[in-house]
């Protein structure tokens, strides 16, 4: 994969020059499975290094639903997705003309576009009868049509099994299944009794990701929909199976990452990510949050970016983002704002304290001693709100915020430091 990354269509080079890593080492992982840069020729998005020793990277989720079809709205999102840095973005769209959403999406985005063919795959076919109704042809064409688009990264539920199946109906769990594309297989086995097309075919699959170039995310359909279902038997059993299609996605030369749960209780989040580490070989963990407690709707943003700073600091990688409009409503732009800015402050905390990026704080530290408050807005992750708050109440020409005005702690231990 190391030589395949040379001949690929972006300079491997200023990759490793953005990470901040020696290009040798940088190609040694790729080559191990251990990073993997998501990126389809066909789209040549911004290319992004995901995995060990990287920076930890964010996704934003978006796309429309059956209950509102706005493209321009998904186009605002693509934009404020690149506007505050997110890594990557996914169309999830269930709703309007799906795949000229998808395509739209592509083009506007210079960043890798990630999407879960199996979500149209299945609604068409529940629309016209019952998404059990599926069968290998149409999961495997949705694929191949995705990837003709240009879709770089696909999230593709590998792991689901009819072994997982049985475990799952055994297990006490709360929720069942939260997935929307691990439902679909789920009932798919239940009601045919066979095993999962994805998994049987699996070596299918690799020959497409190979000859279309994009980067499997190998999907945790079995994922914990509330905290008392975290590492379970069916979670387990899952990332058992997905340690194996790793191992077999290295052997034939495809990229793949592996994601993680949703809802973990903060004394858990270390033992999930190690147990994936050691059970995947260190392949790049893609997580969603993770949640650290289930009853904060409307700020779910927040309990995610509490899981996802614990997470990325003992080893994931990617952090989907999660909005304030989790769990209640499709994301306005505005959440999705929101909900990128806390991932963000997820991601350069867990950075920070690995030592990356420590820098970028300095730099902020010190405007804050010089009352410079432009050096502040230049170092923020959102420096219009920064703005916004600076400029409410404040006295004209003070040097302070409205807070502490004229008696400011830095400014008043200045004024006597230097009378020295």
């Amino acid at each position: 994969m190391a030589c395949a990354a040379r001949e690929r269509g972006y300079d491997i080079r200023e990759v490793a020059r953005k990470e901040g890593v020696d290009e040798d080492i940088l190609l040694r992982r790729l080559e191990a499975g251990r990073v993997v840069i998501p990126f389809n020729p066909v789209h040549s998005p911004e290319p992004k290094a995901i995995g060990e020793g990287m920076s930890v990277k964010v996704n934003v989720n978006l796309g429309t639903s059956r209950d509102r079809v706005e493209v321009e709205e998904e186009m605002e999102k693509v934009r404020i997705s690149v506007k505050y840095g997110a890594d990557a973005v996914m169309d999830l769209s269930t709703g309007g003309d799906i795949d000229a959403i998808r395509r739209q999406i592509i083009k506007a985005s210079p960043l890798p576009v990630g999407t879960v063919p199996i979500y149209q795959t299945g609604l068409r076919l529940a629309r016209k009868s019952a998404v059990v109704d599926m069968d290998e042809d149409d999961i495997f064409n949705g694929i191949v049509q995705h990837a003709k688009d240009g879709v770089d990264f696909m999230t593709v539920h590998c792991g689901i099994t009819r072994e997982g199946v049985e475990k799952l109906k055994r297990s006490p769990r709360v929720t069942d299944v939260v997935s929307r594309g691990g439902s679909f297989l789920v009932a798919w086995i239940l009601h045919n009794g066979k095993e999962n097309p994805l998994y049987q075919n699996f070596d299918y699959l690799l020959e497409l990701a190979k000859e279309h170039e994009f980067t499997l995310s190998l999907g945790d359909g079995m994922r914990p929909g509330c905290m008392h279902d975290a590492t379970d038997v069916p979670q387990i059993q899952e990332l058992l199976t997905l340690g194996e299609l790793v191992r077999r996605s290295r052997k034939a030369g495809v990229q793949a990452m592996v994601e993680g749960p949703g809802h973990v209780p903060l004394d858990q989040i270390e033992a999930n990510v190690r147990l994936q580490k050691a059970v995947c070989d260190g392949a790049p963990f893609y997580v969603l949050g993770p949640l650290v407690t289930d009853i904060a709707p409307g700020y779910d943003h927040i309990t995610a970016a509490i899981g996802g700073t614990l997470a990325a600091y003992h080893g994931a990688d990617f952090l989907c983002y999660v909005t304030p409009a989790e769990h209640l409503s499709l994301p306005t732009p505005e959440d999705v704002k929101e909900g990128l800015i806390a991932s963000k402050i997820a991601a350069h905390a867990a950075d920070a304290a690995r030592g990356r990026g420590k820098d970028r704080d300095l730099r902020m530290s010190q405007a804050r001693k010089a009352l410079d408050w432009e050096g502040m807005f230049a170092e923020a992750l959102d420096p219009e709100k920064a703005r916004e708050y600076r400029a409410r109440g404040i006295t004209p020409g003070s040097e302070g915020c409205s807070m502490c005005g004229d008696v400011c702690a830095m400014k008043i231990v200045k004024e006597y430091l230097t009378r020295e």
